[in-house]
């Protein structure tokens, strides 16, 4: 009458726990985002996202050596220029923030992989992921147009020695248009990670205070997509794998982990899933009042990321989980 099949023998010792676990996360399987400011000397909290800074370049390459020796094999690269227009020219600009970054983390860790975030949102007057109509109070991209902006843009981040170029303004045929870009200029061996599934999200609230680039009127639910949608998804990706991408993502994270899962299934390309500021922030709010423990949770969701199908985490909590992989 007694049970045959007992699962609870193989949980009965904490080495035997270990040998028997289906899903190990690593420092390997981890990206750190980093936001880079004009100046010198500067390490300012972000008030909504407590222990990420906006950091001058000198400060990035700082953050950057202190990765490399946690064992996180790369960083993603965001930046926030000193002006703001409708060309977002210090996206594109040789002597622009993320550029130079770029420049300099490769000089000082040539070893550790630089991904630049290849978007137009923190760099326009409007907060908008590429070019409007005349006129427009909507937020309605201009999307061909913005393809030449996003081109420039990856070409100057790749010339400045970015090893991955990381495309997040879901306009069309943008993977198309940076491959082709990149490889005019020389670049053919620089991989595309596409924001390939990229949901219109209130999850990044947080990183708009971040990375200055909240929209100074409509929204962006005509290009980013709809929250209720799990096969356009696939639609996307199959798009972006056709026209070059490398690498595909889903983002946000957690609340999209059946997305993560079936982008895992359709498609062969490593996948990515970024762990959002949104997502963090509530985390690190719930931690900083004593109502979780931050470590146990913080785990738990990085390995629930990897368990649905990432190959890759993109994640603020990244120098935290490292520390607590040693």
């Amino acid at each position: 009458m007694f049970p045959i099949q007992r699962p609870r023998r193989l949980r009965s010792h904490p080495q035997l726990r270990r040998m028997v676990r289906e899903t190990i996360l690593t420092t390997n399987d981890l990206i750190y985002p980093l936001f880079a400011v004009p100046g010198e000397g500067i390490a300012k909290e972000v008030k909504s996202m407590p222990g990420v800074y906006q950091l001058s370049v000198d400060k990035i390459v700082e953050e950057a050596k202190e990765v490399y020796d946690l064992g996180i094999p790369a960083i993603i690269l965001f930046g926030i220029p000193e002006d703001k227009d409708v060309d977002a020219t210090g996206a594109w600009h040789d002597c622009g923030i993320v550029q130079k970054a770029a420049t300099a983390v490769k000089t000082a860790v040539p070893d550790l992989i630089v991904i630049a975030d290849t978007c137009l949102c923190e760099y326009t007057s409007h907060g908008h992921c590429g070019y409007l109509q005349v006129g427009d109070l909507t937020g309605r991209v201009l999307n061909d147009p913005t393809l030449e902006l996003l081109k420039k843009t990856a070409v100057s981040q790749a010339k400045a020695g970015a090893d991955i170029i990381a495309p997040s303004g879901m306009m069309d045929g943008f993977v198309q248009a940076i491959r082709a870009g990149l490889d005019a200029a020389g670049f053919q061996d620089t991989p595309i990670l596409s924001y390939a599934a990229k949901y219109a999200s209130a999850y990044y609230g947080p990183f708009r205070d971040a990375a200055d680039s909240t929209p100074q009127f409509g929204d962006r639910r005509t290009y980013q997509m709809d929250p209720g949608n799990s096969r356009e998804a696939i639609k996307e990706i199959e798009l972006d794998i056709a026209e070059g991408a490398d690498m595909l993502m889903v983002k946000p994270a957690l609340a999209y982990m059946d997305i993560i899962w079936r982008v895992k299934e359709a498609s062969n390309l490593p996948v990515a899933a970024y762990n959002v500021s949104g997502e963090y922030s509530m985390i690190k709010a719930a931690a900083l009042n004593g109502w979780i423990d931050e470590e146990r949770v913080v785990m738990e969701t990085l390995t629930g990321f990897k368990r649905a199908g990432a190959d890759l985490i993109l994640t603020y909590h990244a120098k935290d989980a490292a520390r607590w992989l040693r």
